[in-house]
């Protein structure tokens, strides 16, 4: 089975992004124009963001990210339902560079520290409309016979202690929820796609920021994620609902 196959639903850091973690960027350089206002100042420490505000300044992310968070392209991350904090993170590195991807360089060059949290605050109020499953069977290795997500589950739940992957829900939480802040983002419902092409950047050593504002944990945690693993935690979360929504 391709990666290709995988793409269906809605998303940071967690993780990811947050995964994931993950989760405030395109993953293609190809994106609908969007004008961009004049960079302004900063006015000192941001308040916790306000979601009314934020949705006005959220207006720019819809063309990618669509009005509620739920991007319907998966080249898109969904933002509905992530953490505040983690969108704040996210967009400060994106301005300050430590994040490398041109378009959301180019957006968040504007923004003041409560305008990133302004928007954070919305897309944290907006729900995420998680996708489905891909029930495939995997055809052939250990784990033949056995469903994409299925596989997903059990290393979301209980890692891979002999290629030394942790359980991802130790850190984002058996739903997928994350943890409010900046570092374990929620993952339930996103892309598919967006997932496992996030996992295999941090396979592949990628760490967002610089100094100390590194973050090393997904780049160690990815490091024994075979192509099934990833494309098995991929699909898992793009089905997974939070529990109560």
């Amino acid at each position: 089975m391709k990666l290709s196959r995988l793409v269906v639903l809605s998303t940071a850091l967690v993780v990811t992004g947050a995964i994931a973690q993950q989760a405030t960027d395109p993953v293609s350089p190809e994106a609908p124009a969007v004008a961009v206002a004049a960079p302004v100042a900063d006015t000192g420490p941001a308040k916790a963001g306000d979601p009314k505000a934020g949705q006005t300044k959220a207006g720019a992310c819809a063309a990618c990210h669509a009005l509620d968070g739920n991007a319907t392209d998966a080249l898109y991350p969904k933002l509905a339902g992530q953490h505040e904090q983690f969108i704040w993170r996210q967009l400060k590195l994106f301005k300050s560079g430590e994040r490398d991807n041109a378009i959301m360089m180019g957006m968040a060059a504007p923004l003041s520290e409560q305008d990133m949290r302004d928007i954070g605050a919305y897309f944290g109020t907006q729900k995420v409309i998680a996708g489905l499953a891909d029930e495939s069977l995997i055809a052939e290795g250990p784990n033949a016979g056995k469903k994409f997500y299925q596989v997903g589950e059990r290393i979301y739940r209980g890692g891979n202690s002999a290629n030394g992957v942790p359980a991802c829900a130790a850190c984002h939480g058996p739903a997928g929820a994350g943890v409010p802040g900046p570092t374990y983002p929620a993952l339930s419902g996103q892309h598919a796609s967006y997932t496992a092409a996030k996992l295999t950047a941090f396979r592949d050593g990628a760490v967002w920021g610089k100094d100390k504002n590194a973050n090393v944990i997904m780049s160690q945690v990815a490091k024994g994620l075979s192509d099934e693993d990833i494309q098995s935690l991929a699909t898992y979360l793009q089905g997974l609902h939070k529990a109560g929504k």
